[in-house]
């Protein structure tokens, strides 16, 4: 192993935490096993729910060049948002040639099982995949009851659907989506029915709703 970059991220509703923690453990495991850290990376103060951090962009511009080896991080969660986001990551690093491992999560693929890791995850992707295919098509079965007839976009809008919707607590988008309208149209469906008084818990709804 010639070049292991160290990956570490505090996240901004723990302040306090200070990744030098995480970085001690790290330095401690390659140490054990023989390897040299050539970089050491930290997000401090970024949620690990975005991709907007300047070190995980860093990271990802060294895996594009070629100018490390192995990525070392304390958990999964310090890196990946999501486990398709995982998945998909992995796979780019085991097709460029980049090891990774995740120390407490015993994900380590310098070895065979992390091979064997890989198939485990990508197996739970499709579940996690066909959880939210089952979860679209139950919303759209609804909507289709509502409205009476097959979805699809149209000028006309149906007001009774789109507040059944919103007071069942889909968001405008998704409201939108499954009603095959137009955001604009729910916002100004919600704001009518506000106005008019049809449904007082639709105000809250409207501004909350994304």
């Amino acid at each position: 192993m010639k070049r292991v970059t160290l990956y570490a991220r505090v996240s901004t509703s723990h302040h306090d935490q200070n990744p030098e923690v995480q970085l001690v453990e790290l330095r401690r495991y390659c140490e054990a096993r023989g390897w040299q850290v050539a970089k050491e990376i930290v997000d401090h103060g970024f949620s690990g729910g975005t991709d907007k951090r300047p070190g995980l962009q860093e990271l990802l511009r060294m895996v594009d060049g070629g100018e490390t080896d192995c990525i070392c991080v304390l958990k999964l969660d310090r890196l990946f948002r999501s486990l398709r986001q995982l998945v998909t990551a992995l796979d780019d690093f085991q097709a460029k040639g980049v090891a990774f491992v995740a120390v407490k999560d015993a994900v380590d693929y310098t070895s065979p099982a992390g091979k064997l890791f890989t198939q485990i995850l990508g197996s739970l992707a499709e579940f996690e995949k066909s959880l939210i295919r089952e979860r679209t098509v139950a919303g759209l079965q609804f909507a289709r009851s509502v409205k009476g007839k097959t979805l699809g976009r149209r000028r006309s809008r149906n007001d009774g659907a789109i507040r059944q919707l919103a007071s069942q607590g889909h968001s405008q988008s998704a409201i939108a989506r499954l009603l095959g309208c137009s955001r604009k149209t729910v916002q100004r469906s919600l704001a009518e029915a506000a106005t008019k008084g049809l449904a007082p818990e639709i105000v809250a709804l409207k501004r909350t709703a994304t």
